[in-house]
């Protein structure tokens, strides 16, 4: 018995440190988490790598999630919307040779970059106005919402059926009443109270169509064939066609009840109008035909104008992102690595999540060190304490390369915010860490506009003015417990 137990050890060993060397989609700092993890704990890591270490959206033969990409490609194959909107993996020369006209030159490679992970063009032809706080863009949504008519999508990781949530969904159902076409979906795991309330039933019934995204109802089901733990984290609403909402912000209260000590949760959302409306809308469209029984939405708004790519139009440049498993791999950290590299005078990025793949991070300390003011603005008090950890053993090398790091006190900074020179920005749902680099599927918008970009800046500001700046003397006084938990989680994120 102990030789046929030597035996199974060590093909479990042999086997699983084979697969994990033999995956080409690993960083070698993930790669080495995991197998540091075999060598010490290796039951613990068997499991744990089963269950968490790939990302997988089907096993034992469950339908894959197509990209946004591949859907665009199928609607594009039908010939069913004729605009500009996106295309169809763009060649670069193509892209480039088109931005040439709208983009100034330091920032086409973001901006090439970024058309090339869903085949969306960036166009010009945008408007968009910063709301307020929560409340406004909570107002604004209703209004649009009731002044719908055709139809009006949602989609929000976490929505729950309180004041904020509760008033969403009766407008959806006044909507409904009045012949407007409505869906709405959510993310199975976040949203999974809303899932089981009355509010939701009320909505299916009030003629609401309804989804769940990765639904978690038959959760040994998902472990066994996917991942718990691979999220629908966007955040998007799309009304007519013609307005679309984008930012951090949940269809839920600013105090948000379960985690009410760490309130109000501070959000930043854009209200837009222009082709990236169309872009945002297919995106929804992709998602909502993985999870709403294979339902095509072919929905072209009525008198969409047929941009052209290189005709001049009113309006700043600008183009959705959608990211996640299904997307090209590591493209949201590539994203920011290169919009770092455009940077000449000042980067300033917000996010409640901080923690940076090497990418990323490399990232933030060569634009520090040649010379660009780079400001990084986080929460005091994060829900999580194990991010705050991990979070905060990046600070010395951060400070070393002259990163400039503020630490927000009333609330927790939900606000995902990406200023460049004060002339281009990224705005959405993805925090600066490894789930939505990887695990998270996410939207985000890219633009170039001076007056856009300014009002984020500002806002950042007011998030500076609210916060406390982290010395390198505060941070060389931790306690050598301190610096060892942190640094030990942060090995540890990767298979976190």
């Amino acid at each position: 018995m102990t030789w046929l137990f030597l035996t199974l050890h060590g093909l479990l060993i042999v086997g699983l440190g084979l697969r994990i060397l033999l995956r080409n989609d690993l960083q070698p700092d993930v790669r080495m988490a995991w197998l540091i993890l075999l060598v010490l704990l290796p039951y613990v890591s068997a499991v744990l790598y089963y269950f968490f270490g790939e990302v997988a959206l089907r096993r034992s033969g469950r339908t894959r999630m197509g990209s946004v990409q591949d859907f665009a490609a199928q609607v594009h194959a039908l010939n069913v919307l004729q605009t500009d909107a996106w295309r169809v993996s763009p060649a670069a020369s193509n892209v480039a040779n088109d931005m040439g006209v709208r983009i100034a030159p330091q920032w086409q490679p973001a901006f090439s970059y970024a058309a090339s992970i869903n085949g969306f063009s960036a166009l010009p032809g945008h408007s968009a106005e910063l709301m307020a706080d929560n409340g406004e863009t909570l107002q604004r949504m209703l209004a649009d919402i009731d002044a719908a008519q055709q139809d009006v999508h949602l989609l929000y990781y976490l929505w729950r059926d309180d004041q904020t949530g509760t008033q969403v969904a009766q407008a959806l159902m006044r909507a409904a009443a009045r012949g407007v076409v409505c869906r709405a979906m959510v993310d199975g795991l976040a949203s999974r109270a809303l899932v089981a309330s009355a509010l939701w039933q009320s909505m299916r019934a009030g003629g609401v169509q309804l989804a769940v995204a990765l639904p978690i109802n038959r959760p040994l089901q998902v472990l066994f064939n996917s991942r718990l733990d691979l999220r629908n984290h966007r955040k998007l609403a799309v009304i007519d066609g013609r307005v679309a909402y984008c930012g951090s912000q949940n269809c839920v209260d600013a105090w948000y009840a379960p985690k009410a000590a760490y309130g109000p949760w501070v959000d930043i959302t854009l209200r837009m109008q222009g082709s990236v409306v169309v872009q945002m809308q297919m995106v929804f469209a992709s998602d909502w035909q993985q999870y709403a029984a294979g339902e095509h939405l072919l929905y072209v708004p009525p008198g969409l104008p047929l941009l052209q790519a290189c005709e001049p139009a009113p309006g700043f440049v600008a183009l959705a992102i959608a990211e996640g498993p299904s997307e090209r791999a590591r493209a949201c950290p590539q994203l920011f690595a290169t919009l770092m590299a455009c940077a000449c005078e000042e980067l300033v990025l917000s996010t409640p999540y901080f923690v940076p793949d090497a990418t990323v991070l490399d990232a933030l300390c060569a634009t520090a060190w040649r010379g660009v003011l780079v400001t990084v603005i986080v929460p005091a008090r994060n829900d999580s304490a194990i991010v705050a950890a991990a979070s905060r053993s990046h600070y010395h090398r951060l400070l070393q390369a002259g990163v400039v790091i503020y630490e927000f006190q009333p609330g927790l900074l939900h606000a995902k915010t990406l200023c460049v020179d004060g002339v281009v920005s990224l705005i959405g749902s993805t925090n600066l860490d490894l789930r939505s680099f990887g695990l998270n599927f996410e939207n985000n918008v890219l633009l170039q506009d001076e007056n856009i970009t300014q009002a984020i800046r500002a806002r950042q500001a007011e998030y500076i003015a609210q916060s406390l700046r982290v010395t390198a003397a505060q941070v060389q006084a931790w306690p050598w417990w301190r610096r060892i938990w942190n640094h030990l989680l942060a090995m540890l994120s990767p298979v976190l």
